[in-house]
């Protein structure tokens, strides 16, 4: 274990504990001690050690960066742009050297859920099912977060919901010819992101549209004011995401999954044991988001809820992981597919393949579409949850999602 992660591990214990003592750690080195303290002044990406590549030649993390987020002076060392990086992971991966490692934000927003003086709540991504044991239901693992001072948790599933509804309302209005085609702007920062850095002239076939993550945060925050909202997920990319400054003002901090699940265990909680509590408000299409082809498959139902009669009927492509995401592109600005509507995954598998999973993807897979399978509700249209929620956030019809909103709208 390197010194970074025994710092780590000693912190959390004793935040868990309310037992820190700053000046006891003065052993450990004070770029990874100011690393954990306040993750937000760095990239999601952590520099912690020095590398032993030539100085002369490229380094694979930086050959792995396509947002050109990592730069290499001439003595060999490297800088992270904290601007540019999305948080892919690709670098990590690719350093032999562990020298690179995953942002932690447990030390900060511990410290918000204990000092809130408004309610804190967790917002936890569709991935979750099975991630901390197949016993661990969504009440449960609600039980779970109010035992670390949470007043609650909301299934981000449902903001899929809505922005599946807005994504088939812009699908309906706007692809009137067998030329027409839209490209998801919902769920993967990744994805987004490569298009609007690399294929910036498919920007107008984007719609505006936030992230569910950021749908859920602002929608919080304008029903309690005083919230603070903890999104949790799979994705390192999502606390790149939650600092963007056109959209920071949703999620306060991000926790992976991983990290969640060391809060228990120094917590002394086990989520499996706990009492059940039974809040399911999500359709099977804002289930379905966490693997690929959720999203394509959540619009088609939607968009044939909406407009049974359409003539042209939703054509969908999907990838995943960046390579094959790039593929899929190429495809398009080819022509040589005939579909219109595009989704792309940055993670192998989608959601349930981000870099902090803790199961096998495809085991996650299974569980979500368990989960999507057992819902109430097939499509948003059809979920009386997200029609009442829409109304109690001023919205008097679904189609009024098209309009522009604080709330589900981005200026790309």
């Amino acid at each position: 274990m390197t010194s970074f992660e025994e710092l780590y591990r000693r912190l959390v214990k004793e935040t868990i504990d309310q037992k820190t003592d700053l000046d006891r750690l003065k052993e450990y080195d004070p770029h990874h001690l100011d690393c954990l303290l306040h993750p937000d002044q760095y990239a999601p990406v952590l520099k912690i050690g020095n590398c032993n590549c030539p100085p002369d030649k490229p380094s694979p993390c930086s050959e792995s960066c396509i947002f050109d987020a990592i730069t290499k002076d001439e003595e060999g060392r490297i800088t992270i742009d904290k601007d540019l990086c999305t948080g892919c992971y690709a670098c990590i991966d690719t350093c032999k050297t562990e020298s690179l490692t995953a942002s932690r934000d447990i030390l900060p927003a511990m410290n918000a859920v204990r000092t809130a003086k408004g309610p804190v709540y967790a917002l936890i991504a569709p991935a979750f099912l099975g991630q901390f044991s197949k016993e661990v239901t969504p009440g449960k693992l609600r039980q779970a977060f109010k035992q670390i001072g949470f007043s609650g948790m909301i299934e981000v599933a449902l903001f899929a919901d809505i922005l599946t509804l807005k994504e088939a309302l812009e699908f309906d209005k706007n692809i009137i010819n067998e030329s027409d085609y839209q490209l998801t702007s919902c769920c993967c920062p990744m994805w987004i992101g490569m298009i609007r850095k690399i294929y910036k002239e498919l920007m107008p076939h984007v719609p505006g549209a936030v992230s569910p993550m950021i749908a859920s945060g602002r929608t919080i925050k304008v029903l309690h004011p005083n919230a603070v909202t903890i999104f949790i997920g799979p994705c390192l990319a999502k606390k790149a995401e939650a600092r963007e400054k056109d959209i920071a003002d949703a999620v306060d901090y991000v926790l992976t999954f991983k990290e969640v699940q060391d809060i228990f265990e120094f917590a002394g909680i086990e989520p499996a044991g706990l009492e059940e509590s039974e809040k399911y408000h999500s359709s099977r299409a804002g289930r379905i988001y966490a693997r690929t082809g959720g999203v394509s498959e959540a619009v088609e139902k939607t968009v044939e809820r909406l407009n049974p009669n359409r003539k042209i009927t939703v054509k969908t492509m999907q990838a995943d992981g960046v390579p094959g995401c790039k593929e899929m592109i190429n495809l398009l600005k080819e022509g040589k597919t005939t579909a219109n509507f595009f989704e792309g995954m940055g993670c192998v598998g989608g959601c349930v393949g981000g870099p902090k999973v803790m199961i096998d993807r495809q085991e996650g897979r299974e569980h979500v579409n368990e989960y999507g399978d057992a819902a109430s509700y097939p499509t948003p249209i059809d979920n009386p949850y997200v029609i009442e929620l829409l109304h109690r956030l001023g919205f008097d019809t679904v189609e009024s999602l098209l309009e522009h909103s604080d709330i589900f709208t981005r200026d790309f």
